[in-house]
């Protein structure tokens, strides 16, 4: 027999053993440990009896109303904070997934706006505020090559305040990324206590309530005079902009300029995630699904079908490579099963690309990351969906757009050779 609570230990918060009798109040308090920050799953173990018996008494327990007081701008908390973003002159925000959450990325962006503050954002975070806005700087946390321009900024500020901030979303060159303690404000719903960073101050409130009230009181001069944000943002669209008529760079060029404003993209690890969080220009908030901490191969399927189930008014793609798809690839009969028109868009560059990417700067030989060419496009029509192999632009975009019009799965199979990863991020 397996013990499935000490398997899933280290992966979920609690594990509870269901019996009929007491199902309805160990599912609600599964429930409530899991939506409590920060939010993680709950494991419930039924046998086989269990899960087939019948409870002696219907007991439905809801849980109970949870009343959470905003922050105003008479709390002494806010005017403190205030003050200080009126001294600074180069003060930056740096937002995680917990802000997103808490949908405080209008109230942010009212904010930056007033005092010209740009914002950083975590890769779970990208589009709090819409990327192509002048003040977003984009997510980190993925790419070396981002990540050292990013940094140098984040130094160079004098008062940085991460809204909703986990460093679980970030890389170890974002701890005690600030220098200097003093010069960064933690605002978080719950105290964290990963001890990854140190913070001068912690402000326990939700996010957007409290910038909200930050910047109904805030009415200082506009910052960075210098114009450096700017001159950083440019020069991430420099060294990231397509360097040559096709390969990874222009496939997801066509994608974010086909796919419009209403998808939702979803991806899993490797080179292509994290070319793809660092050049996707998200419109919104969650408009970029991916895996966190795990960083786990074939995320990008289950992530497209649920966020498809959950919304079927949006167009879902699903960017994968050729590794993590061969890894998952009976979810194929899922989407054949309910059919769902999600377009499937596949980097195949026959190598597991980011792994040969580190044993390369390991001074290693490639070994292990090598794959054979699998024919995609035959496979997906074999699971009832449509499949297309391409090689240029022309032909993807084409691909792109016929795939709008069909009811059931597209699979585009984009082929090029995983050098053109190299220096890439």
């Amino acid at each position: 027999m397996i013990d499935h609570a000490q398997l899933l230990r280290p992966l979920v918060k609690a594990s509870f053993e269901i019996e009929p009798e007491s199902a309805a109040s160990a599912v609600a308090r599964a429930l409530a440990l899991a939506m409590t920050e920060p939010m993680g799953p709950v494991h419930l173990d039924l046998s086989p009896a269990t899960a087939a018996a019948v409870s002696p008494t219907l007991n439905v327990i809801s849980p109970p109303k949870l009343l959470k007081p905003s922050v105003t701008m008479t709390d002494p908390a806010v005017h403190t904070l205030a003050e200080r973003i009126g001294r600074a002159q180069r003060p930056l925000f740096i937002a995680g997934l917990d802000a997103v959450r808490d949908h405080a990325g209008p109230a942010l962006q009212h904010l930056v706006e007033k005092i010209g503050a740009p914002v950083i954002t975590t890769y779970k975070a990208k589009g709090i505020i819409p990327e192509n806005h002048p003040l977003s700087l984009g997510a980190a946390g993925l790419s070396p090559l981002a990540d050292q321009i990013l940094l140098n900024l984040v130094r160079d500020s004098d008062l940085v305040l991460s809204i909703g901030y986990d460093p679980i979303e970030m890389r170890l060159g974002w701890l005690d990324f600030v220098g200097d303690p003093a010069k960064l404000v933690e605002i978080f719903d719950t105290a964290p206590d990963h001890g990854m960073h140190h913070a001068g101050t912690r402000i326990q409130a939700a996010p957007c309530s409290f910038l909200q009230a930050l910047a109904d009181i805030h009415a200082g001069p506009k910052t960075w005079t210098a114009g450096q944000p700017a001159a950083v943002k440019n020069e991430l669209a420099r060294l990231f902009a397509s360097n040559g008529s096709w390969g990874p760079h222009a496939i997801i060029e066509a994608l974010n300029a086909v796919a419009g404003q209403e998808a939702i993209v979803t991806v899993d690890s490797g080179a292509h995630r994290i070319l793809l969080s660092q050049k996707w220009v998200a419109p919104r908030a969650m408009s970029l699904l991916q895996s966190a901490g795990f960083c786990t191969m074939n995320a990008a399927l289950p992530l497209a079908i649920g966020a498809k189930v959950a919304d079927p008014s949006r167009p879902v793609f699903a960017v994968m490579g050729d590794g993590g798809l061969e890894m998952g690839i009976g979810e194929l009969a899922t989407l054949r099963d309910l059919n769902l028109p999600i377009t499937i868009v596949l980097f195949q560059d026959r190598s597991l690309a980011l792994i040969a990417l580190k044993q390369a700067s390991a001074g290693l030989k490639p070994a292990g990351v090598t794959l054979g060419e699998t024919d995609f496009a035959a496979v997906a029509r074999g699971f009832g969906g449509y499949g297309f192999n391409v090689e240029n632009c022309d032909d993807f975009r084409n691909e792109l757009e016929a795939a709008r019009e069909r009811e059931g799965f597209t699979l585009i199979a984009c082929k090029f050779d995983a050098s053109a990863y190299d220096g890439a991020f």
